[in-house]
């Protein structure tokens, strides 16, 4: 049976067909979610794509955190249900608290979009098996609200545990704690990344590399081997 995974579709989203492919070369099946959907449609897992849902009012994510189908993201995240948040969807996961700590504008204030060069920190989540703990890759980066702070208890707590799940390197492009790009739960099912791996996954597009590629193998076997 084909793997089934959800995009959610929020207004303001701007890569959920990118991600739905992104889904679609690695052998799944993408299965479209509109934010005021009140059930998941019985799919195996849930990408919260990038955009600027609800125009990013408030603060990014925040309105979204509410949207009905978060409703039954977040109770059955909890119970184990495999969930990446890209970019937008990293900073509605760290407003629905299934994330810890906060995304806020770039230090620099202006918005960035690069080719973003990262360090896996830890490869056995459900969605970074298919890296190796070390690896560098390469994913483009766009973003205006894309530093990650939290306080310092939260920041040694992720430290100590293996949860920081990617670092930037070279310069720091958003003024991140840490170097941070993406972390994870404790449970290794919810992973977040401010880079978007939906834009690396074919030569001819985004870095010109597939790098990205492996979010979505790693969740298929994942799935497959459940």
């Amino acid at each position: 049976m084909t793997a089934r995974i959800g995009v959610v579709t929020f207004p303001g989203s701007l890569d959920d067909r990118d991600t739905q492919r992104a889904i679609r070369i690695a052998g799944a099946e993408p299965v479209a979610l509109w934010h005021k959907d009140k059930d998941l449609k019985q799919v195996d897992a849930v990408v919260l794509c990038g955009g600027f849902s609800y125009g990013d009012y408030l603060r990014a994510g925040a309105i979204a955190r509410f949207s009905p189908v978060m409703e039954p993201l977040i109770e059955q995240a909890k119970d184990g249900l495999p969930v990446l948040g890209i970019c937008n969807g990293f900073q509605i996961l760290t407003e629905a608290h299934l994330l810890p700590g906060a995304m806020l504008g770039n230090d620099h204030l202006h918005f960035i979009c690069r080719d973003q060069r990262l360090r896996v920190e830890n490869a056995e989540t459900s969605w970074t098996s298919d890296y190796r703990a070390g690896q560098e890759i390469h994913i483009p980066l766009k973003n205006m609200d894309g530093r990650y702070v939290a306080d310092g208890y939260t920041l040694d707590k992720l430290e100590a545990e293996g949860r920081v799940a990617f670092r930037y390197l070279g310069l720091n492009p958003n003024g991140s704690l840490n170097d941070i790009a993406g972390i994870t739960n404790e449970a290794g099912n919810v992973v977040g990344l401010m880079p978007h791996p939906e834009h690396a996954v074919e030569p001819l597009i985004g870095t010109g590399r597939t790098d990205g590629l492996p979010f979505f193998t790693s969740i298929l076997k994942k799935l497959v081997n459940a």
